[in-house]
């Protein structure tokens, strides 16, 4: 069984709190949030396909996929603003379906006991109701799906799978 996603978005703020708790060391969580190859596998709900189109996980390096679902595409672009190995990523979000509305992102990967890791992050909106639309639109299902592909991702890539 999964860890549960637990995000906060207080009202009237605009940013959103998460945290999600993995089995799995800090090292292979971060990789998988920086493998251009892994990162397609997991990111986002179980029925969208990832094609990625530039993916540089490097201080100042660019990212853009495509998730699709039959017919429809949903493309989101950003740049790596610092980068440190097993530990911090700062970066921007942005959905291209939804022009001038780009938030600044963190996430913290830290070391709990027996060889787990804890992910923290912020997602900082320019306003509450972007955000807001943001959450309306699935957001925390998609990030849930997700984190719950990557555990299983992380389980076949150690079982050599």
């Amino acid at each position: 069984m999964s860890n549960p996603l637990n995000l906060s978005a207080p009202a009237g703020e605009p940013y959103m709190d998460y945290s999600r708790e993995f089995d799995f060391p800090v090292s292979e969580v971060f990789h998988a949030h920086t493998d251009p190859e892994l990162f397609a596998r997991w990111i986002g709900p179980q029925d969208l396909t990832t094609r990625i189109d530039v993916f540089e996980p490097r201080t100042s390096g660019a990212y853009r996929f495509v998730q699709s679902r039959g017919e429809d595409e949903y493309a989101f672009r950003g740049v790596f603003h610092t980068l440190r190995q097993d530990d911090f990523v700062l970066q921007t979000f942005e959905f291209e379906g939804y022009p001038d509305v780009v938030t600044l992102e963190y996430s913290t990967f830290t070391e709990l006991p027996g060889g787990r890791t804890l992910l923290t992050g912020r997602s900082l909106y320019p306003s509450v109701e972007s955000r807001d639309e943001f959450l309306g639109n699935g957001m925390e299902e998609g990030m849930s799906d997700g984190y719950d592909q990557l555990d299983a991702l992380l389980g076949s890539v150690r079982a050599g799978r």
